[in-house]
């Protein structure tokens, strides 16, 4: 059986998880490794080097779904975690690190058996999107994307550094597009987060 770590960003998104979780899953570790890919891969890198007894890597909490790729609720699974602003700007446009010549702005993502989900392409963001504007120009970018959030390739970054596979799912809170609190639905997103807690522990576990 696996042991698991789930890095959550913030409290609101633990709590929703440990909420759905079966009492008999002692091998889960729910931890809160803050907002933003460098804050996630610092705590998920140093809980890592603290204990090596993990099998299994999970970036877990709410995010933004692209128009018409996800209701709001429904839960997303990475292919793979792209880094999306992780570059230089340029006349010419965005440059990625790839087209730098400084790496790979691309991790893969695992499969979690038993969950419903929409899988395809999870951007990582420093900037959470907040027009119609900035969401076409990332969906250009990457036509597989499905949804954003903030920490999935820091958490992504320190598995693969301890050579543990890795998984990212999203429960979706919002359409990534013009910033519009009045439209979100956090009680969907973390309802969803509760729901698919047990059949994340359980298909990881098996693994």
């Amino acid at each position: 059986m696996n042991r698991i770590l789930i890095v959550t960003a913030v409290e609101a998104e633990a709590e929703a998880v440990r909420r759905g979780l079966p009492e008999a899953a002692h091998g889960v570790t729910v931890l809160v490794g803050g907002v933003g890919s460098a804050q996630a891969a610092a705590a998920t890198a140093r809980a890592l080097a603290l204990d090596s007894g993990y099998g299994a890597v999970l970036s877990l909490g709410i995010g933004g779904a692209f128009p018409g790729m996800a209701e709001l609720g429904a839960l997303l699974l990475a292919r793979r975690v792209v880094a999306a602003d992780l570059g230089a700007d340029s006349p010419a446009g965005f440059l990625s690190v790839d087209e730098l010549g400084f790496g790979s702005s691309t991790l893969d993502g695992g499969r979690v058996p038993g969950l419903d989900a929409v899988v395809g392409t999870i951007l990582t963001v420093n900037t959470a999107t907040g027009t119609s504007e900035r969401a076409a120009e990332l969906m250009e970018r990457h036509p597989g994307a499905v949804g954003e959030a903030m920490e999935g390739y820091g958490v992504a970054a320190a598995a693969s550094l301890a050579e543990l596979p890795f998984a990212e799912v999203r429960a979706v809170s919002n359409l990534v597009g013009k910033r519009d609190r009045d439209a979100w639905r956090l009680d969907l997103a973390f309802a969803a987060l509760t729901a698919a807690a047990r059949p994340i522990a359980e298909g990881l576990e098996a693994c």
